[in-house]
C-alpha cells in the first residue's frame, strides 16, 4: 500500500488554507462532491505540486441488502481516474433501502450478523471487480447497536478483510465513539484486526451530550483520540494518518496546529516488536476459543471463487435495514430489541444533518423563509412527514414545493420568491390551489 503520510480533508470552504498548511502529504476529497471533468483549481494546484488526492466515498451503501449501484460504481471509478488515486475509500455502513424506498442520508451501522457479512463480503467483491484502484473501508460510528450480533467488530473487520482482500481505514475517533456509546474496547480491536491491512488513519473531533458521543468533524481532535492514534501507532506504522473536518472550520493556525499534534504521534517513535499476544494464545491454547477471531492467515484466499450469497440472506438482511430506517425517518414502531432512547437520538441526529445539507446545498431557502432559525423548524416539520427518497437536492425541492402547496410562508413577498426560486430550477408552474388542495387533503390522509 503506498505510503501517503499526514493529509488533512479538503473541503471547499477551508481550500486556500489547505494549500498553504506545512509539510502537508495528502489529501482526501468526497467524492460525491467533484466532478471529474471540472475539479477545483485547488485541487488542480495540489495534484501539479505532488500533492496526492484519494477519493471517499459516502453513498455507496456497501451493507446494504442491494447489490452496488453500477452507476454509482463508475462514477467513483471516474473520480479515482481524474485524480490519479492509489485507492479509493468507502465505509462500512448502509445509507438506503429499496423497498421501501427511504435514504438515510448518513451512515448507518450493519449488523454483525452473518447474514450481513456474507452480503457485505458480496458486495465488496463486486466493487473491487468494478473499480480501476484498490478499495479500503471504513469502520463508522454509531449511536445505538443491533439486537442479536453474532460476531464482535474485530472478528467483522477481520473476516471481511480475509474473505475479500479488501483494506481497512480504520477511524480512531470512531473507535472512541463506540466506546462511549456501545461500551466496546478500542484496545481489543486494535489487538484483534488485521493491522497489516491497514490502509490509513481517521482521526477527527466530536463531542458528549448526555452521556452520548457525537462524531461532528465540528470539534478539535480530543486528547482522547490522539491517545488512540498513539495505541496504534504502537502496533503498526501507519501507511497514512488523516485530519477530518467538516464543519464549524476553525482558523488556519489552528488548523495546522492539529496536524502538528498528529504528526508528533506519527513520528514519536517505531512500533514495539511483534503483535501483543491474544487472550490464552500459547502452547497451552491449542484450542481455539469458540469467540475468538478468525485469524487471517487461515481464511479463504481472496482470489478463490466465493459462492453467491442466498438471497433468502438478502432478504433477511433487507428486511431488518428496512424496518430500522423505516422508524428513524418515516416514525413507524421502533423494532423490538432496539434501545428506543437511542433509536430516537439517532432519528433527531439524521433530521438534523438532512436540514442542514440542504442549507448548504441550498443557501436560499432560510434566507428567503426569515433565517436559520425559522428555516429549520419549517424544514424540520416537513421531514417528519416526507422521508427523504431521492436525495439532497432533490429533497431541497420537495421541501419548496412542501411550502408552497401550503400556501407558506405566510408573507406574499416571501413566498413569491420561493416560488421564483422554485421555479427556476424545475422548469414547472407551481401547483395551481386545487391541486395544493388535493395534495394537503391527501398528505392529511397518509
Amino acid at each position: 500500500m503506498a505510503h501517503l503520510g499526514v493529509g488533512i480533508g479538503w473541503r471547499p470552504e477551508i481550500a486556500e488554507a489547505v494549500e498553504r498548511l506545512p509539510g502537508l502529504d495528502w489529501v482526501e476529497v468526497v467524492a460525491e462532491n467533484v466532478c471529474p471533468g471540472h475539479l477545483p483549481e485547488s485541487l488542480l494546484r495540489l495534484r501539479e505540486r505532488g500533492t496526492r488526492v484519494v477519493p471517499h466515498g459516502v453513498s455507496l451503501g456497501l451493507g446494504g441488502a442491494d447489490r452496488p449501484d453500477p452507476a454509482k460504481l463508475a462514477a467513483l471509478g471516474e473520480r479515482a481516474v481524474a485524480l490519479g488515486a492509489p485507492l479509493v475509500t468507502e465505509h462500512i455502513a448502509f445509507v438506503r433501502t429499496s423497498s421501501p424506498v427511504l435514504e438515510a442520508g448518513h451512515l448507518l451501522p450493519v449488523p454483525r450478523t452473518r447474514d450481513a457479512l456474507d452480503v457485505l463480503c458480496e458486495n465488496v467483491r463486486i466493487a473491487q471487480d468494478s473499480l480501476p484502484v484498490p478499495l479500503a473501508l471504513e469502520n463508522i460510528a454509531a449511536l445505538f447497536s443491533w439486537p442479536g450480533e453474532e460476531l464482535t467488530e474485530a472478528q467483522f473487520l477481520t473476516e471481511l478483510v480475509g474473505r475479500t482482500g479488501v483494506r481497512l481505514l480504520i477511524d480512531v475517533a470512531n473507535l472512541h465513539t463506540n466506546r462511549v456509546n456501545r461500551g466496546e474496547d478500542p484496545a481489543a480491536v486494535l489487538d484483534a484486526i488485521p493491522l497489516e491491512a491497514l490502509a490509513y488513519v481517521h482521526v477527527a473531533g466530536g463531542i458528549e451530550r448526555g452521556g452520548v458521543w457525537h462524531d461532528t468533524h465540528a470539534h478539535p481532535v480530543p486528547p482522547v483520540v490522539l491517545d488512540l492514534l498513539a495505541a496504534l501507532r504502537s502496533r503498526v506504522d501507519p501507511p497514512g494518518v488523516l485530519l477530518e473536518r467538516d464543519d464549524d472550520f476553525p482558523a488556519e493556525a489552528e488548523l495546522a496546529g492539529e496536524l502538528a499534534a498528529i504528526r508528533a504521534v506519527v513520528t514519536a517513535g517505531p512500533p514495539a516488536p511483534g503483535r501483543p499476544a491474544a487472550p490464552g494464545s500459547g502452547p497451552a491454547a491449542a484450542e481455539p476459543r469458540p469467540d475468538a477471531a478468525p485469524d487471517p492467515a487461515a481464511a479463504p484466499d481472496a482470489a478463490d471463487e466465493p459462492l453467491p450469497v442466498e438471497e433468502s440472506a438478502r432478504t433477511r438482511v433487507a428486511l431488518g435495514q428496512a424496518a430500522l430506517l423505516s422508524a428513524l425517518v418515516a416514525g413507524t414502531p421502533v423494532p423490538e430489541g432496539f434501545d428506543r432512547r437511542r433509536i430516537r437520538v439517532q432519528a433527531r441526529a439524521l433530521a438534523a444533518k438532512r436540514a442542514d445539507v440542504v442549507a448548504r446545498l441550498a443557501p436560499e431557502l432560510p434566507e428567503i423563509l426569515g433565517g436559520p432559525d425559522p428555516y429549520r423548524e419549517a424544514f424540520l416539520s416537513y421531514a417528519k412527514g416526507r422521508p427523504m427518497t431521492a436525495g439532497y437536492r432533490r429533497d431541497a425541492l420537495d421541501f419548496a414545493e412542501d411550502l408552497l402547496i401550503r400556501d407558506l410562508p405566510a408573507d406574499p413577498v416571501a413566498r413569491r420568491r420561493l416560488t421564483a426560486w422554485w421555479r427556476d430550477r424545475t422548469g414547472a408552474r407551481p401547483p395551481r390551489r386545487i391541486v395544493r388542495w388535493a395534495r394537503a387533503l391527501a398528505g392529511r390522509a397518509a
